[in-house]
């Protein structure tokens, strides 16, 4: 069993859906670390913390918006690639360490997809995020 297949699917916080679907392509929401609605880290990503302690928020999110993808394929279907994530960090001015934080992202859809997880990315740094949220994963992918 995945890691995927013992998630639910997110829970959106408003009037939209988790993901929309293009054709073959599946584009997710921008998705917080929360699990079962409740975010399970928050407040500013800080330059004086190691990144190591967001991990666990990262992986969260992105295996949330993992979900919302997988979420809109038939039984016939298959994710392709992700072609683009992109990862928004509530960061305090001074943080310059997004690339490390995105990597965690990374290697999850790594660890999940193999080069399939491997896409195009941004690491952005943020004033804020809904609900005080440290991370915020949108990604774009390819299905056949």
């Amino acid at each position: 069993m995945t890691r995927f297949e013992e998630l639910s699917n997110p829970i959106p916080q408003g009037k939209y859906a988790p993901a929309s679907r293009f054709g073959n392509l599946i584009y997710t929401a921008g998705m917080t670390p929360r699990k079962n609605g409740v975010l399970i880290q928050s407040g500013k990503v800080s330059t004086g913390d190691s990144v190591i302690i967001y991990k666990t928020a990262v992986i969260q999110a992105v295996s949330n918006a993992l979900t919302a993808v997988k979420s809109l394929l038939t039984k016939e279907e298959q994710l392709d690639q992700i072609i683009s994530m992109t990862v928004y960090i509530n960061s305090d001015e001074t943080f310059e360490a997004h690339s490390s934080i995105a990597d965690f992202a990374s290697e999850y859809l790594y660890e999940e997809l193999g080069e399939a997880g491997i896409g195009s990315r941004a690491a952005i740094g943020v004033a804020s995020l809904p609900g005080n949220a440290p991370i915020e994963i949108q990604l774009i992918a390819g299905v056949s």
